[in-house]
């Protein structure tokens, strides 16, 4: 059996408004394993970004990680001070982040910013040798060594996202987490990105989390799916298992929203709207969107607890416990 490389554990990130806090991630707990591919998926505003970049401890004001833990091979990464966590960053886990039009320096060349993270880590490295580590990076995520010299601004938007994918393997981490890593791509340069993305896995048995909305690049790619709703976790399970017979019924929602050539007809999407986080509603977040809402679904909040071996699930449909 796999050992576990990263815990999460009842994490609480809120962002502090006039009005109140606004509970991003509510008590989210999961664990990534040794070599594996998770997924963790949800509508836009469930909280996954936050908790991608909670992990990498880079929240800023007004966020605020209010609790929990998130042990990297037995370390809590959230007591290690700002020195310290920054050394951990690309060595041990890595960010290959959402955007990567945003994320590179404009006025850079891709060359000098590959080689800025690793001599933030690695001062005794010679010139010649930083030059063939670059060119090395980019030929596993299959760009041409001449991409070196080029600004990001000549490149497309498949070509910066695999440079912030080679970024991100630099310095060999454990644990890449990929935020988003297909946004604003078209469907062929999505395939392509995440191609490289799996071959790259497979080669070097990093455990990556992926962070998403498409159910359907999730089982493709992932092992373990956990699905996020309104700050927390609502059902986690093999990719085979949760397609097979999700469990809680906005999983069941989410895979079933994708149009397919099989079924013709109106597309439709989950009824109703996502909840304001200033102020979720009562009992289960998901109960006012919900076709199988029971009476005490609006008071009592469901715990995530283990449904069947693997199989975690936050729903009054199957009892109750915690994790």
């Amino acid at each position: 059996m796999k050992t576990e490389i990263l815990k999460v554990h009842n994490l609480r990130v809120y962002y502090h408004t006039p009005l109140g806090p606004l509970k991003a991630v509510d008590g989210v707990a999961f664990n990534l394993r040794t070599g594996e591919r998770f997924g963790l998926v949800g509508e836009s505003g469930s909280g996954k970004s936050t908790l991608a970049l909670a992990i990498m401890r880079l929240i800023k004001p007004p966020g605020r990680i209010e609790a929990g833990q998130i042990l990297l091979n037995g370390q809590d990464l959230l007591k290690l001070s700002k020195d310290e966590i920054r050394q951990v960053r690309l060595t041990k886990i890595a960010l290959v982040p959402q955007g990567a039009m945003n994320s590179l320096n404009p006025v850079m060349r891709i060359k000098d910013q590959t080689i800025d993270g690793i001599l933030n880590h690695m001062k005794a490295i010679s010139r010649k040798e930083l030059n063939e580590r670059v060119f090395e990076l980019l030929e596993r995520v299959g760009l041409n060594p001449e991409v070196a010299g080029m600004f990001p601004h000549e490149l497309s938007g498949g070509m910066k996202q695999r440079v912030c994918l080679a970024i991100a393997i630099s310095l060999n981490p454990e644990v890449i987490i990929a935020d988003e890593p297909t946004s604003a791509l078209d469907v062929v340069v999505q395939r392509q990105v995440m191609l490289t993305l799996y071959h790259m896995q497979e080669t070097t048995g990093v455990s990556v989390l992926l962070v998403g909305h498409d159910m359907g690049l999730m089982a493709q790619f992932v092992n373990r799916i956990g699905v996020m709703y309104a700050g927390r976790l609502v059902e986690v399970g093999s990719v085979r298992e949760i397609f097979k017979s999700s469990l809680h019924p906005y999983t069941k929602l989410l895979i079933d929203c994708p149009p397919t050539l099989e079924r013709k007809g109106e597309f439709k999407g989950i009824p109703g709207l996502p909840p304001l986080l200033l102020r979720p509603p009562s009992g289960c977040v998901f109960h006012p969107r919900c076709s199988k809402v029971m009476r005490h679904c609006s008071v009592e909040v469901p715990r995530l607890h283990e449904v069947d071996p693997g199989r975690w699930a936050a729903c009054h449909l199957y009892g109750n416990g915690e994790i």
